[in-house]
């Protein structure tokens, strides 16, 4: 294990807020508080004196707040940013957000028992600032109007895939969009498995629907069919899988217990995928902490599926999409901007 230990900047107006979160923090060894700021302002000035590894960020804050921050910090000097935030529908659609802006993740923002949640909260803190600090920093791979996969009329989907089955993780928010805007809108039935707070599911979707020619909704509902040119995402805290019955496709969500301490989890959507579907199905795990989805993503392959996983250079973290390539479950290895090229020459054809 290498002794260095990764600098934070806590940026948050709260002093109870500083404090839990330095107490968090400093409780693993990896690493250092080097200090903290109440607002932008004096937080560009301990950036500039204290060159930290990665900052956490509130988003409620005087005299400037925490969007119009990282807007800033990462036009002059990106840098590895977790957000702290509310679980309300409002800190979700700001969230989301500061993800798109370029912060590499978020944590809930605690609203009663604070110091008790908090401390409840302590290994995801860790674990997301620690995975922030090592990520892959770098410009936007995606332009704002994405131009969509073009399709030849006379193509069709001759293999008969019947489903597209996508996982991510951090980073996953902004990959998944990127992807998802660049499909044209009659493709097989895609679901759909991110690591995201239940609070931030439905916001998540409806952002998704908005930037897309695929309809894409939150799967709030039992039983619900598969249908093309659809994409479903995984409830908040609960599992997404594939079911058939009779020769139909449906979306059937589960509350079973978390998987690799993940609910949903991308391992559980995948190996129902494998067992409904088989080989008329497309996995692609992507950027994510973790190995959630690494072993459904073999079963997908040995099922007779068609496999990939996000190469390293394009990951904001290449853990989940790694193991995944280390078991042996990937079929191809790609960047992440030839992804929706990859799903459509694969369903339709070159």
């Amino acid at each position: 294990m290498s002794k260095y230990r990764y600098k934070v900047l806590i940026v948050d107006d709260s002093p109870l807020y500083r404090t839990l979160i330095r107490e968090c923090l400093e409780s693993d060894p990896a690493l250092e508080v080097i200090g903290a700021a109440e607002d932008p302002y004096e937080a560009r000035e301990k950036i500039k004196k204290l060159n930290p590894d990665v900052i956490t960020l509130d988003i409620e804050m005087p005299k400037m707040n925490g969007i119009q921050f990282l807007k800033n910090l990462m036009r002059l000097r990106p840098m590895p940013v977790v957000m702290v935030s509310t679980l309300t529908q409002h800190g979700a659609e700001v969230t989301l957000t500061a993800l798109e802006i370029g912060a590499v993740d978020y944590v809930p923002k605690p609203s009663a028992n604070i110091a008790t949640a908090m401390t409840q909260e302590r290994d995801e803190l860790v674990s997301k600032v620690k995975a922030a600090a090592q990520a892959n920093i770098g410009q936007p791979l995606w332009g704002k109007q994405a131009a969509p996969v073009q399709v030849n009329r006379h193509h069709y989907n001759r293999k008969g895939y019947e489903v597209i089955a996508l996982g991510a993780s951090t980073g996953g928010t902004e990959a998944l969009r990127g992807v998802l805007e660049r499909l044209p809108e009659h493709m097989p039935p895609i679901v759909l498995t991110q690591h995201i707070k239940a609070a931030f599911c439905g916001p998540f979707a409806q952002r998704l629907d908005r930037a897309c020619r695929l309809s894409v909704e939150e799967v709030t509902a039992d039983r619900m069919p598969l249908i093309q040119g659809h994409v479903y995402v995984a409830p908040g805290d609960r599992h997404l899988t594939v079911v058939n019955r009779q020769g139909h496709l449906y979306c059937q969500p589960t509350d079973e217990a978390p998987v690799e301490r993940h609910r949903p989890s991308v391992d559980v959507m995948f190996s129902s995928v494998a067992e409904a579907v088989g080989a008329k199905s497309v996995g692609v795990i992507l950027t994510g902490m973790g190995r959630d989805g690494a072993s459904g993503l073999l079963k997908m392959h040995q099922a007779g599926a068609l496999t990939a996983a996000q190469d390293q250079a394009s990951s904001v973290v290449w853990g989940m999409p790694r193991v995944a390539i280390e078991l042996g479950g990937a079929s191809q290895v790609l960047p992440l901007s030839n992804v929706a090229n990859f799903l459509v020459e694969t369903v339709y054809g070159k």
